[in-house]
């Protein structure tokens, strides 16, 4: 059994990861730890809190950081355009749901989680680093602790989709991710380089929501707005990134990996650029020096991963 901790911005996508991690019969999830990205931290928590009532999720959820580690780097707007004004495709959320967070801020709740579970957790983080950054800075040991971070973030050999350089959950806070990079957890990043080539259909959406019941059928509904995003770079489908990074943790073998050290670039041009040193490869003296070898997806079985998703959101409740 894999225990996670879900570090989040619901988000469409992200609600279909979570809706997998609840799901998949040899996952536990532990909590779920939210940040601002896709929307105010207030509305990815208030998003986590709807879905987890709706879904009948026990994990409890802990409210994180509202703005990046470095506080001097100006804010950005919301992608309403992507995941809608509420966050979650429109479906109106109400501004009140049942349930409240967990008194503790989402850092904070990761540290005590990983202390009381040694060895045992995976961090799956598919919104902006600054939560587990955040928590490195607290509590720097508790690298040596983590089982390993599974992270859907970066753009390695290529482009962004926030800028030509850049993936948007690492440009949306540069210096946290490459904190996380040099900490001595074993990362897995699942990049653009692989998720660009998961593609769900809207016919493969309603006929999971059609098998799902009541849980896929608001699944489906909160990803139409998606949809008719992605309608100018797939055809009648979305990419599901964030559910390509949970696939990893119970079926790593559908990847290919490239391990070395990876810097993020903060600031200028490039902000928010990936980049890894692999190490098969020698160079002069350079910033990735004494960093430790994380591994970076380039390679996916897309059809053997969307088979995966279907199955599991395709489980009937109880």
């Amino acid at each position: 059994m894999h225990k996670v901790i879900f570090d989040t911005d619901p988000g469409v996508d992200d609600a279909m990861a979570l809706l997998f991690l609840h799901q998949h019969p040899e996952i536990a999830l532990l909590g779920i730890t939210t940040v601002f990205g896709n929307a105010s931290v207030e509305t990815t928590t208030r998003n986590a809190l709807y879905l987890k009532d709706r879904w009948q999720i026990p994990a409890p959820v802990s409210q994180g950081v509202g703005e990046t580690i470095d506080p001097a780097r100006p804010p950005v707007g919301w992608p309403t355009f992507i995941h809608g004004d509420d966050g979650l495709g429109n479906i109106g959320v109400p501004e009140m749901v049942a349930g409240r967070p967990d008194p503790r801020p989402a850092h904070r709740f990761l540290i005590e989680t990983i202390r009381a579970n040694p060895g045992e957790i995976t961090l799956v983080a598919v919104g902006r680093m600054t939560n587990l950054a955040r928590a490195l800075k607290d509590d720097p040991d508790i690298a040596g602790l983590v089982k390993q971070v599974v992270i859907m973030g970066g753009a390695f050999d290529v482009p962004g989709n926030i800028t030509p350089a850049a993936e948007a959950n690492i440009h949306g806070d540069p210096e946290a991710a490459d904190i996380v990079f040099g900490a001595s957890w074993p990362v897995v990043a699942v990049g653009l380089d692989v998720t660009m080539q998961t593609v769900m259909t809207r016919s493969q959406l309603a006929a999971i929501a059609e098998r799902g019941g009541e849980r896929a059928g608001l699944l489906a509904r909160i990803s139409d707005f998606y949809i008719d995003f992605y309608a100018r770079h797939v055809e009648d489908g979305m990419v599901v990134h964030d559910s390509c990074a949970c696939v990893y943790v119970v079926a790593p073998e559908l990847f290919t990996l490239r391990h070395g050290a990876i810097r993020t670039v903060c600031g200028g041009i490039a902000d928010g650029q990936t980049i890894q040193k692999p190490d098969s490869r020698s160079f002069p003296p350079s910033a990735w020096d004494g960093r430790p070898s994380q591994a970076v997806c380039t390679g996916i079985d897309a059809d053997a991963v969307l088979a995966l998703i279907d199955k599991t959101l395709s489980r009937p409740a109880g």
